[in-house]
């Protein structure tokens, strides 16, 4: 009777043994941020005058090794939440702008010499906000909404300071196409709500759409937590349906990186 009991066992845990052994570990990189810093506006819908002021942002990052390639193809997901506020130069009067962007990433990485790498690929990303006037008593409000495919790449160094490891990443994403929300010049948005709803949706390009987003940090290991200072550069610039909008924004970063592994199955 031992010797059944102790075949069964051992028939029974060797399916599990043989997924063990097939279990592989992806490196996973999560980044929880704060940022801080300025932010210039101009949107000829609300007025004619640019204004700038401090804008504030909370921040979130994911990236990880793929399943299929994990040594040459990286997953990145990225969100972001941002609260600006912002003066016209005479100071009595204020645009708030209270944005939303998130998006996805696959990129094929490329190993390096001397701790250097470097990857490109493509991604898609989403932005919704709104600016609102303190002073524009008919037409306070412009809505932002847009939808893009992106080229997004990255090149990094992996080191040590002293003993302290390292990695120094410079992320830049720019898109390519989409679509994106624009009014007439001058429509207002109660006739948009009664059924004036022509020519909102535009398609994007690079004669009526710019942006790019560029992301320079310093990731300071210790142990499995490192403490990010980063630099972000944002510019989005549209002219359509004779409206002209700009923002620019310089922000510092600061953020808590954790490493670890992912394990999934073959």
């Amino acid at each position: 009777m031992r010797r059944f009991f102790g075949i069964l066992t051992i028939a029974l845990s060797l399916p599990f043994t043989a997924y063990a052994d097939d279990r592989q570990g992806r490196p996973v990189e999560k980044t929880f941020s704060f940022e801080v810093g300025h932010t210039s506006l101009a949107d000829t819908y609300l007025t004619p005058l640019h204004y700038d002021g401090i804008s504030f942002a909370l921040g979130y990052e994911r990236q990880q090794a793929m399943r299929f390639s994990p040594e040459k193809w990286q997953m990145r997901l990225a969100g972001r939440l941002t609260l600006a506020d912002t003066h016209n130069p005479a100071r009595n009067s204020d645009i708030w702008d209270l944005s939303g962007h998130i998006d996805w990433s696959m990129r094929r990485i490329w190993g390096l010499p001397y701790g250097f790498s470097a990857g490109v690929g493509g991604g898609t990303s989403l932005n919704l906000g709104c600016l609102y006037s303190t002073r524009n008593g008919n037409n306070p409000a412009s809505a932002k909404a847009s939808w893009t495919l992106d080229l997004a790449g990255f090149a990094q160094w992996r080191g040590k300071l002293w003993r302290l490891p390292l990695t120094v990443r410079y992320q830049p994403m720019l898109p390519i196409t989409g679509a994106f929300f624009s009014p007439e010049y001058g429509q207002l948005y109660y006739e948009i709500y009664m059924g004036d709803n022509k020519n909102l949706a535009h398609f994007a390009h690079f004669g009526n759409y710019f942006s790019m987003e560029n992301l320079v940090s310093v990731d300071m290991q210790f142990g499995k937590t490192a403490l990010r200072l980063g630099y972000r550069g944002n510019i989005l610039s549209t002219k359509v349906n004779n409206i002209t909008s700009r923002d620019i924004t310089h922000a510092l970063v600061v953020g808590i990186t954790t490493n670890w592994l992912s394990i999934g199955w073959e």
